[in-house]
């Protein structure tokens, strides 16, 4: 999943719980400090959702690069698992 600096946090939250309760894993990416700041707030309201399930996650950053319209550009790639 992505996330853009307007994204609401309790939605993108709500989908990070969901993909993990059915996947056991997911992937939240994004580019630019707004997005990164939404997205490590969706994540933790997403471990609080999910810790009420007994689902204790850990998140593991890393950077990636994405092709933007031709254009390669770094972005952060949280990818949340099973504790």
């Amino acid at each position: 999943m992505k996330t853009a600096s307007p994204s609401c946090s309790r939605f993108s939250s709500r989908a990070i719980a969901g993909v993990v309760r059915e996947h056991k894993r997911a992937e939240v990416q994004a580019i630019g400090a707004g997005a990164v700041n939404q997205a490590v707030k969706a994540l933790v309201l997403a471990t609080g959702y999910l810790k009420d399930d007994g689902i204790n996650v850990v998140a593991i950053p890393e950077f990636v690069d994405v092709d933007i319209d031709g254009k390669v550009r770094t972005a952060i790639k949280l990818v949340v698992e099973p504790r």
